[in-house]
């Protein structure tokens, strides 16, 4: 890719994550967006001199000696904008910037507003402090002139004026200093909870299996949604507010520079392009080696996340010096590829200073000459240096934060591609564009009926992403108080039925129809633990407010947890429950959060592995004195008598259904 088609990439990626916060993307375009950012960009100029304005003739009728003192030739100069076309042309576009925020206020709405707002009085406030440092480098002029013409009274009166720019930039850097990252913080929490909002709908977060590195580009959604969300949302009002400084930077010191010597003005453009490409150009590398670091830093991260959720079983295991080898492995790649990193930005960090260094001498160069021709006075050189280092400053924003620029850009890619691999996920659940084909069957194949059955017509099933077939042609129905057991030898597609049976994968031919998720509630060999308290865990995914403390202590008892209601006698204790909790006990944790859901169907794999056969019977006949159905899948001969039916797979596509009390299981017939 073109470096400029690979620029317009990331502009497009940009536009895709910064709009929707600031104008809904879905009902406007691009250049809608960009029309209201030039808008905001007049506004804030026309603001800026209409209050000028006002300034200049409030302190010249209330103070006018202190107008002359401290607001040397301002007057003069607003007066001369009001009186050339430059006055006119800002109230023209003034009125359009406000026209075009008018004629969109009504996309501004559910808190939009107010994140133009906070950018409008931040650009004001770069203004304003842009305007002070022009006059600085008029005052720096006059304080060298009258340290060479020796006239004190003159001196102490420009150091004066010096003082009060000080003292009035100082509130206005610390107002910026806090809207700034206040605005970023609003964005970061609108975008991290828009990603989570859609990284938990539509199952995208069991579609993207971050697990499973190898077949899936999305990597560590948690830190995408996290980390680089606040990376991004400081990271892009940091250069936006940059830029806008820049462009104000240039626009006010190359009209002094001008001034001085329209010969500095042109080399200084002429230096800034040079170096700018030649930095460019060689920066294009670490855009990648960051990108590239993000992922590494990522996986060296969930690796120990991994060491730190499973001690317990690498303890038994003995397996140290295993998960040790395999966080060095993870560890030495982010290593060698910011060994990498480190070098190119030496090498970066050279052609900065060397473009700093011989920067200093241009003005130098210049202005020499016609100083000691007498054609300007002593203060120029003070002033050119001022002017000159903030044009060039300006000019030169991407060489002097490339560094940033590339993390920033690695973070956009990381980002955007989140965000759009989420979206395609909704767009194909829903129906809408759909562009991969893996889940377009879903569709159709997949149906939810209130209050009926678990109904398996002529289905092939096969794994996603593999071109196996587990099951040929199966037609089942699970209705009302029904209750399948699937059996079979290990790895023909036991656990695949549920998935399919649960409405995680679609069937590669035939139809299924579901109770919806209301009425169905899978429980898996090892029971999901949440991040919360005991009475939290027994409710999930209920409210725990429907269930009073002696409904859950009657509960656990029955599920043979007498011992829990003890141990934790007040339910709001929070806990790392999958660590103190054996085995067996989440399994019978998993069946009291059962009880409580009352779900009408059941899907159970090997949920009670773990337990002794008189407590599984118990918790099955819990089940059937509620009248549920389930489909189990299990390996003990006790569970049949739980059973009406028996679901035979070989694993090769066959199966067969048995009556349960016809069924043997040594023979496996």
């Amino acid at each position: 890719m073109s470096p400029l088609s690979a620029f317009r990439s990331q502009l497009g990626k940009l536009q895709r994550l910064a709009q929707p916060y600031f104008l809904p993307i879905e009902e406007t375009s691009a250049w809608q967006f960009l029309l209201l950012i030039v808008a905001l960009l007049a506004v804030v100029v026309g603001f800026t001199l209409l209050l000028l304005t006002g300034t200049v003739a409030l302190t010249g009728a209330l103070i006018p000696e202190l107008q002359g003192r401290f607001l040397p030739g301002v007057p003069q100069q607003v007066s001369a904008i009001w009186n050339s076309p430059i006055g006119a042309v800002v109230m023209v576009l003034f009125v359009a910037g406000v026209a075009g925020f008018v004629a969109l206020r009504s996309k501004l709405r559910q808190g939009r507003w107010l994140p133009w707002l906070l950018m409008g009085v931040i650009t004001l406030l770069i203004l304003v402090i842009n305007g002070i440092n022009v006059g600085i480098s008029y005052i720096a002029r006059n304080v060298d002139n009258t340290l060479v013409a020796y006239k004190a009274d003159e001196f102490w009166q420009v150091v004066a004026i010096y003082a009060f720019c000080l003292v009035l930039a100082l509130p206005i850097r610390a107002l910026q200093g806090y809207l700034i990252p206040k605005l970023g913080l609003l964005w970061r929490e609108w975008l991290s909870s828009r990603l989570l909002g859609r990284y938990l709908t539509n199952r995208a977060y069991y579609v993207l299996n971050p697990n499973d590195e190898s077949a899936e580009e999305i990597d560590n959604p948690d830190q995408r949604i996290s980390q680089d969300t606040a990376s991004f949302t400081s990271t892009s009002l940091s250069v936006t507010v940059e830029i806008v400084a820049a462009l104000l930077t240039f626009v006010s010191f190359i009209v002094v520079l001008w001034t001085i010597s329209s010969k500095l003005a042109l080399w200084l453009l002429a230096y800034a392009v040079f170096g700018t490409a030649l930095i460019v150009f060689a920066s294009r590398k670490l855009v990648q080696l960051n990108y590239l670091q993000l992922k590494l830093e990522a996986d060296f991260r969930y690796g120990l996340v991994h060491i730190r959720d499973n001690a317990e079983s690498i303890a038994f295991y003995g397996g140290e010096q295993q998960e040790s080898r395999e966080a060095e492995r993870r560890l030495g790649g982010a290593i060698r590829n910011y060994d990498r990193l480190i070098v190119w930005q030496a090498l970066i960090s050279v052609i900065q200073r060397s473009y700093d260094y011989f920067s200093r001498f241009l003005p130098w160069l210049v202005i020499a000459p016609i100083y000691f021709a007498k054609e300007v006075d002593f203060g120029v050189f003070g002033q050119a240096s001022i002017a000159f280092s903030q044009v060039l400053f300006s000019v030169s924003y991407i060489v002097n934060n490339i560094d940033q620029l590339a993390a920033f850009s690695a973070s956009i890619s990381r980002l955007e591609g989140f965000q759009g691999k989420v979206d395609t996920i909704s767009q194909q659940v829903e129906g809408r564009e759909l562009t991969a084909a893996a889940l377009a069957p879903a569709a159709d194949r997949v149906l939810e009926r209130s209050g009926g059955a678990i109904l398996v017509r002529h289905v092939d099933l096969v794994p996603p992403g593999s071109d196996r077939r587990l099951i040929h042609d199966l037609s089942l129905e699970v209705g009302p108080s029904q209750r399948v057991l699937v059996v079979g030898p290990s790895g023909c597609g036991k656990t695949s039925f549920l998935r399919l049976v649960s409405g995680l994968w679609a069937p590669a031919a035939g139809l299924v129809e579901r109770p919806p998720i209301s009425e169905l509630l899978f429980i898996p060999q090892k029971p999901y633990m949440i991040l919360g308290s005991l009475r939290e865990q027994l409710c999930y995914p209920l409210d725990p407010a429907r269930f009073s403390d002696d409904h859950l202590r009657n509960v656990l008892e029955a599920v043979k947890l007498p011992e829990l209601v003890h141990r934790y006698p007040d339910l709001d204790i929070k806990q790392d429950w999958p660590r103190l909790l054996s085995l067996g006990e989440q399994q019978r944790l998993a069946f009291a959060r059962l009880l409580l859901n009352s779900p009408r169907f059941v899907v159970l794999d090997e949920a009670t592995s773990a337990l002794d056969v008189a407590t599984e019977r118990d918790l099955y006949e819990l089940l059937t004195q509620r009248e549920m159905a389930f489909v189990s899948v299990g390996h003990r001969p006790t569970l049949k008598a739980f059973h009406d039916t028996v679901l035979q797979l070989d694993g090769l596509g066959g199966w067969k259904l048995i009556p349960s009390a016809s069924y043997d299981f040594n023979s496996g017939a």
